[in-house]
């Protein structure tokens, strides 16, 4: 007997057979080509030796499969099917809402970059550990030796000291730190070797009328543009284009710096891993006024 597998009726006959897949269209179609077959075996057997099974749509929680994503679509629609997919940011849990991600992160603490005595997000760990490290947290504990200011980090004190801003110091500048700290930086942990260092401890520069490009006040050296001449002036008379004297201690570290404070914001940061936050502002005493070489 040969039967037709989709509807069941028998055959004594494959002629018969084939006659009636041919008028009902009870063939067994290939998924890719346009071959025919009399049963669902030799289909089968036809479409993994050629590879023509077409794809299959799985749904993301139980085990059936479809034809289209569409209809795998409407089956998870239909049972509530759809697999979480918001991920928490420290841990393999997934959820299907950023809501409820937050809610587990918050309960855990496992936001990436979250404070969690300020209940703060950071887009990146920089950000987190550049809040963690500021007034907020660390509170002021970096006095000037010279007018008792407190300051939170040692970045803070040495700009304060190199811009000429301490009452109690007027004459401390970044050239003449430059100068001390050479003196008692030989070997070159943090200066550059040079065999002369031209200050411009004196030296004011104004913007002339020809700074003035008909809309702005742009500067020749980097082409920077500034509404006002003021602002201009600023920017010349400001470290951005002089000399970089200072560098990292860290051999494997290449960065330079215009001015100390850029040297400890670039240690405090703590990306090259020299030192720790902490033990870069009990440095800065050493560095600006001690009496011994400088070292780290």
């Amino acid at each position: 007997m040969f039967e037709c597998e989709e509807c069941g009726d028998e055959f004594w006959y494959r002629e018969d057979l084939t006659e009636h897949l041919e008028d009902y269209n009870h063939w067994r179609e290939c998924e890719t080509c346009t071959r025919i077959f009399t049963t669902q075996r030799a289909c089968n057997q036809h479409m993994n030796d050629t590879d023509h099974w077409a794809p299959r749509y799985e749904c993301e929680s139980c085990d059936r499969e479809f034809m289209s994503r569409n209809s795998a679509n409407r089956h998870m629609n239909a049972v509530g099917h759809w697999a979480p997919k918001v991920p928490c940011e420290s841990c393999s849990a997934k959820f299907h809402t950023q809501q409820a991600a937050d809610q587990h992160m918050k309960a855990r603490n496992h936001f990436k970059n979250y404070c969690r005595t300020c209940d703060r997000r950071f887009i990146n760990e920089n950000n987190l550990r550049a809040h963690l490290n500021s007034k907020t947290h660390r509170g002021t504990n970096v006095p000037c030796p010279f007018c008792k200011t407190k300051y939170t980090s040692a970045n803070g004190l040495a700009h304060h000291l190199e811009t000429g801003s301490c009452p109690s110091a007027s004459k401390l500048n970044r050239e003449t730190i430059y100068r001390m700290i050479r003196e008692r930086d030989p070997h070159g942990v943090i200066t550059k070797r040079q065999i002369e260092w031209h200050g411009r401890a004196t030296a004011v520069y104004t913007a002339t009328d020809r700074a003035f490009n008909g809309s702005h006040w742009e500067c020749y050296i980097c082409h920077r543009q500034f509404r006002l001449r003021h602002h201009l002036n600023q920017h010349l008379n400001s470290p951005v284009h002089q000399q970089k004297v200072y560098h990292c201690p860290k051999r494997a570290c290449a960065k330079e710096f215009v001015t100390l404070a850029g040297l400890f914001n670039h240690l405090e940061s703590e990306s090259c891993g020299m030192m720790r936050f902490e033990n870069v502002q009990r440095h800065v005493g050493n560095v600006i006024q001690g009496r011994h070489l400088i070292s780290f």
